[in-house]
């Protein structure tokens, strides 16, 4: 574990918001964070809001404004970036390659893609970065482990579908909770009595997989008795693979699009 002393958050959204509120509880003192917000900004006790661009030194830059923006932001942080800084960047679709154009001065430049369960320490957090000490890396390291857990990759073609699966994939979880819960209310069961047996069980569920020694598939198997209840029920979705076939499909738009983002910020660049 290596300590930080100082972060600047640029872009104070829902994400990075979630991100504070994480390290917040995991016990990073309120004082190691600055955010920089034009137009000021609700930030947690203890953090610093600055309306104006810093003129010091950060260990660590957090990028959260939309992909977009940034090029109207990387002039301002000119002077916060120096060749001991970690840029860190939960931007989609921004490449180490564009970070990097961007940030020449930057030590090591850190692509990271936590999703909202940041904020209660259960995030799976992809990684990637380059130009990164070892202690570097172990900040960043530990940062993530304080947001869930830190999920290194060494081939950056493959960060698009980690951010569709651990980043978007929330959304769709979201979105399958709520599709049982309108199923449910479909045959005859009151909405709001669908909807709280959905997510009660979504996250029962869950927990359940996540401390299990079997994986996902074979407790699926182990709760279906044969001819039963649920069975007849894993049966629709299997047939010709069509939950698979479907959740395929799904992260390949998630995941096409973060090229497509990609593409867009390189020729920016």
């Amino acid at each position: 574990m290596t300590d930080i002393r100082n972060m600047l958050i640029v872009g104070f959204g829902t994400m990075t918001g979630a991100m504070v509120e994480g390290w917040l509880k995991a016990g990073i003192a309120p004082e190691v964070f600055t955010v920089y917000h034009p137009r000021g900004k609700d930030v947690p006790e203890g953090v610093r809001l600055v309306t104006d661009w810093p003129t010091e030194r950060f260990d660590a830059v957090l990028l959260g404004v939309k992909p977009y923006m940034l090029d109207d932001v990387a002039p301002g942080l000119a002077r916060a970036v120096s060749d001991k800084t970690v840029v860190l960047s939960v931007l989609a679709g921004i490449e180490l390659a564009s970070l990097r154009a961007r940030f020449p001065q930057a030590e090591g430049v850190v692509r990271f893609m936590p999703n909202l369960a940041c904020a209660l320490g259960k995030a799976p957090n992809g990684l990637i970065g380059e130009g990164l000490s070892d202690t570097q890396r172990g900040m960043v390291t530990d940062l993530a482990e304080k947001l869930g857990s830190a999920e290194w990759l060494e081939d950056e073609s493959r960060f698009d579908l980690v951010t569709a699966l651990a980043g978007s994939g929330p959304g769709f979880v979201y979105r399958f909770i709520d599709a049982l819960a309108v199923a449910g209310t479909r045959l005859g069961l009151d909405e709001g009595q669908a909807g709280r047996l959905a997510i009660q069980m979504v996250e029962g569920a869950a927990a359940l997989a996540a401390q299990s020694e079997h994986s996902p598939g074979e407790l699926a198997r182990r709760v279906a008795s044969p001819g039963g209840m649920t069975q007849k029920g894993l049966d629709v979705l299997d047939e010709n693979d069509a939950l698979v076939d479907l959740l395929t499909q799904t992260l390949r738009a998630a995941r096409d699009r973060g090229a497509e983002m990609a593409a867009e910020a390189r020729e920016k660049g």
